[in-house]
């Protein structure tokens, strides 16, 4: 249902007493109801109560983007909204989201989604569906929301979440996730008859050949190529070519800023990761921590030793790691042992123990190695490191504020 604009925006701004952070706070949910007016620096700056020029420098500061990029955002995805969802003009569609110019609107539209409106519209109304669970987050990241895909509260929460009532079908997570069998999914899919079929080679020439029958098919070499190879095969499969560009240069720049955020608070500083699972310790890594630890952030860490090896805790204590991050496998063993371990006072002499610089992580988003799941790692290493995350993406990747 598209939403319709408030008619007066209640909250009275600035509030004394509050800080300049709240203030901003406000002026950001002022901006998601009055998108579609022509809104300044210099209005948007008076409603939080301090000058301009340091609006800007907070609310870079505070989201990882300008105002008036937000701004933008907020048009532009609602334009979406209404290019799939209704039948409106062009031009009519361009005066709802703050464009009174529909020429201009084209071309912004196409600036930052990197396909005209029209086309977007046209592309829109195609039923994609994904087979593979890990394929999610590439198609999100290039604008497609599947029509089926296979999502589990426990298997992937995280999608399951934000988007159980958007994705229409849900498919069955199969081997090695669960006993299901994959012919579930594909007999399932043989009664939705989507357009086109996104998956891995991990699926069986016999599944593949008989998916090929029910619509064109992609499927992506799953372990011999990274997410960007990936992503650009399925968007080049999709006829989406330029917006797998434009999430690659999206994430490139973010990483970039992250970079130099985490730098100036870790430095030199050593950074494992640990896996505990029963009642042992391996010094663990996958693609998304190489990716985002060791490759986008640059972080320093033990090279000697083998990634995926077991770990004693005497030769953690002789390692003697700044910085620790702990992934404990949800089996009630590996959960019993990781209570232990806290008590034990090896564990407790470590420095990392002592200055505080242990964190938990989960495989949500840290087993997603997609354009989601990476930019979902940089944003929680971001918080990690930093205490601090804009947490642009993680809330807007679907709805009214997906990210573009």
């Amino acid at each position: 249902m598209l939403l319709e604009n408030d008619s007066q925006f209640t909250a009275h701004l600035p509030v004394a007493g509050r800080s300049p952070k709240t203030n901003l706070a406000n002026v950001k949910i002022y901006m998601d109801k009055h998108y579609d007016q022509p809104l300044s620096i210099a209005e948007l700056a008076s409603e939080a109560g301090i000058s301009p020029k340091y609006f800007v420098d907070l609310f870079k500061k505070t989201y990882g983007q300008s105002a008036m990029e937000y701004l933008t955002d907020l048009r532009i995805n609602r334009a979406k909204r209404y290019l799939k969802e209704s039948n409106h003009k062009l031009r009519d569609i361009a005066l709802k989201v703050g464009y009174s110019d529909e020429y201009y609107f084209s071309r912004k539209f196409k600036k930052e989604v990197g396909v005209s409106p029209s086309d977007y519209a046209k592309n829109a109304k195609k039923r994609i569906a994904t087979c593979s669970s890990s394929m999610i987050g590439q198609l999100l990241a290039l604008n497609v929301i599947p029509v089926a895909a296979p999502i589990d509260p426990k298997w992937t929460a995280y999608y399951y979440n934000t988007l159980r009532t958007e994705i229409q079908s849900h498919l069955k997570m199969t081997d090695p996730y669960t006993s299901w069998r994959f012919e579930a999914n594909v007999e399932r899919l043989v009664h939705i008859r989507p357009d086109a079929i996104v998956g891995t080679d991990q699926i069986s020439e016999r599944d593949q050949a008989r998916l090929a029958d029910i619509a064109p098919c992609c499927f992506v070499p799953k372990h011999a190529s990274d997410w960007r190879t990936q992503l650009r095969m399925i968007g080049s499969f999709l006829e989406r070519e330029e917006q797998a560009e434009q999430w690659i240069h999206l994430y490139n720049q973010r990483a970039e800023n992250a970079r130099e955020s985490v730098q100036k608070e870790v430095g030199r500083e050593k950074v494992i990761v640990v896996r505990i699972y029963r009642q042992n310790l391996y010094l663990y890594s996958n693609p998304g921590i190489e990716e985002v630890l060791y490759g986008a952030l640059q972080l320093d860490t033990f090279s000697d030793l083998s990634a995926n090896a077991p770990l004693t805790l005497e030769q953690l204590v002789e390692m003697n790691p700044d910085r620790i991050l702990v992934m404990v496998c949800p089996e009630a063993a590996s959960r019993a042992y990781w209570l232990s371990l806290q008590h034990s006072v090896t564990w407790r002499q470590l420095k990392a123990i002592r200055q505080y610089q242990v964190h938990l992580i989960t495989g949500d988003p840290w087993f997603d190695y997609s354009a989601v799941g990476v930019m979902r790692m940089l944003d929680e290493a971001l918080l990690i490191f930093t205490g601090y995350c804009p947490n642009i993406y993680l809330d807007n990747v679907h709805g009214d504020s997906r990210a573009r």
